[in-house]
């Protein structure tokens, strides 16, 4: 036993007499060392500072699997806001390329007298005097550039570079994205009706709630306004927490929703070709996001994968996906206020919205 073991020590030597002498070694001569600076001389070196992020990234993993409820997050903290990680300068690029963009989208494409917006409609018109085989082919134009230009991101940012691809890409997306929007609202009414259900109690705030719900799954994009206005270097993000706990594609279902909730309240033929385009378009984005993101993370990606889900709550329902017990907190950020704050916003605003599309001759 441990307790059992003793330290046997030898005994001490015996003290040495006063009268006896102590044997005095003698000490090296001091060599002067070759090239060697004075230490006043030396330059001061400022300690290497470690970045914040990975540290900051490697705190939130430690908390998420110290709970128990959850294995570490392999993608990233989404909706995260932090004032002190701001730059005002930063915001004012973002501002200042805002306004450039949308000046420059009604020039060169919304004003009928100076923009290419009405001779591309009127050349899309001409193909047939259906207004859902209009909308559908509009869509479809959209679909194909916005879908095409994601696919091929990696190659032409390689190319080109990050920025300017971002600034490619928003440039053909932007002015197709206004032209669907515009002969929609304009047309959203001419076709044939199906039902009628505008009428009925509760209808109204069964598709206002609806669209609302919406607006939460369908921009996930704020949580990078900086990248999207090219401010920061654009990256292909993958998220974790937040709404992609409850779907990793929420721009999908958000538009799932939109679609369905619209369709109901108008009830004709034009709101379903509508529907079939962007629901198809979204379709297609969920398959082409995986495959992108699988080409970018790899391994991490398919743990994400394992636990989240397509459908909203799926993962969740079926254990793959273990929400923490303060699940709500990553709801109460700044990113996500501010998608509420336009929803409402957007409601309130759909007559103006409306009386400019009508001004168009689109």
């Amino acid at each position: 036993m441990a307790s059992h073991l003793r330290l046997h020590l030898a005994a001490p030597p015996p003290l040495l007499h006063h009268h006896q002498h102590r044997l005095r070694l003698p000490r090296p001569p001091k060599l002067p060392l070759l090239n060697s600076p004075s230490p006043a001389s030396l330059p001061l070196r400022r300690p290497r500072l470690l970045s914040s992020a990975p540290l900051r990234a490697s705190v939130d993993r430690a908390e998420e699997g110290s709970d128990g409820e959850g294995e570490g997050l392999v993608g990233e903290d989404s909706a995260v806001f932090r004032l002190g990680d701001q730059r005002v300068l930063s915001w004012a690029y973002f501002s200042g390329i805002l306004a450039v963009v949308l000046y420059g989208l009604n020039v060169l494409w919304i004003d009928p007298s100076t923009g290419f917006g009405t001779s591309f409609l009127d050349a899309v018109g001409s193909i047939s005097d259906s207004h859902e085989v209009v909308l559908l082919l509009l869509t479809i134009i959209f679909a194909v550039a916005h879908s095409g230009l994601a696919s091929f991101r990696e190659t032409g940012e390689k190319i080109i570079g990050e920025r300017a691809y971002r600034v490619l890409f928003a440039g053909l997306s932007l002015p197709l994205a206004v032209s669907t929007i515009v002969y929609f609202i304009n047309h959203r009414y001419d076709g044939i009706q199906l039902w009628q259900v505008q009428g009925v109690p509760g209808i109204h705030e069964l598709v206002w709630l609806s669209s609302f719900i919406s607006f939460l799954f369908l921009y996930p994009s704020t949580f990078n306004l900086l990248e999207v206005a090219a401010v920061d270097k654009p990256k292909l993000h993958m998220w974790e927490t937040g709404i992609m706990r409850i779907t990793r594609h929420p721009q999908f279902v958000g538009q799932v929703i939109w679609c369905l909730a619209h369709t109901l309240w108008m009830g004709n033929s034009v709101a379903v070709a509508a529907s079939v385009g962007l629901i198809g378009h979204h379709a297609f984005g969920v398959w082409n996001g995986d495959r992108r993101l699988a080409s970018r993370y790899g391994e991490d990606f398919e743990v994400l994968k394992k636990r989240t889900s397509v459908m909203p709550f799926a993962a969740i329902v079926d254990g793959r996906q273990k929400l923490p017990a303060d699940y709500y907190k990553e709801f109460i950020r700044l990113p996500y206020i501010t998608i509420t704050a336009l929803t409402v916003g957007a409601y309130f605003a759909h007559p103006l919205m409306q009386a400019s599309s009508y001004k168009l001759p689109w």
